[in-house]
C-alpha cells in the first residue's frame, strides 16, 4: 500500500492536469503494486528551499511496505521516479529530492485495524 506525497513550490497552474493519475500509474509500475492500492497526495504552491535556492523544485516522499527497504531497490526506483518527474514537470534532476520510507504492516491502519491483520 504505497503512499506518495509530492510537494512542490510550483504553482498549481504549472502542475500538469491529471498528474496525480499519471503519478499513481507510474508508482504502481515502479513499485510493482496494484494501482488501486496507491495513495497520491499533491501539494503545489509550497514554500520550499532546495540547495540554497527557491527556484522550482520537488520533494517526493515514497512510503511503502516491503519494496523500499534496501539501497538496491531504491536505486532502481529512484532512477524511474526521476525519469517520470523530469519529463512531467520539466525540472532538472538537481531540483528533485526523493525520500524513501519503508513501512511495516502494523504502521498502516485500515478498516478499523492495521494491515498486519488484513
Amino acid at each position: 500500500m504505497p503512499f506518495i506525497e509530492l510537494e512542490t513550490n510550483l504553482p498549481a497552474s504549472r502542475v500538469p492536469a491529471g498528474l496525480e493519475k499519471r503519478l499513481c500509474a507510474a508508482t504502481a509500475a515502479i513499485l510493482d503494486k496494484p494501482e488501486d492500492r496507491v495513495s497520491v497526495t499533491l501539494r503545489p504552491g509550497m514554500t520550499l528551499l532546495m540547495n540554497g535556492s527557491t527556484e522550482p523544485c520537488v520533494q517526493l516522499l515514497v512510503s511503502s511496505i516491503g519494496v523500499v527497504g534496501t539501497a538496491e531497490q531504491n536505486r532502481s526506483h529512484s532512477s524511474r521516479f526521476f525519469e517520470f518527474l523530469t519529463k512531467e514537470l520539466s525540472l532538472d534532476q538537481d531540483r528533485i529530492t526523493i525520500r524513501f520510507i519503508p513501512l511495516e504492516p502494523w504502521q498502516i491502519g485500515k478498516k478499523g485495524t492495521v494491515m498486519t491483520f488484513l
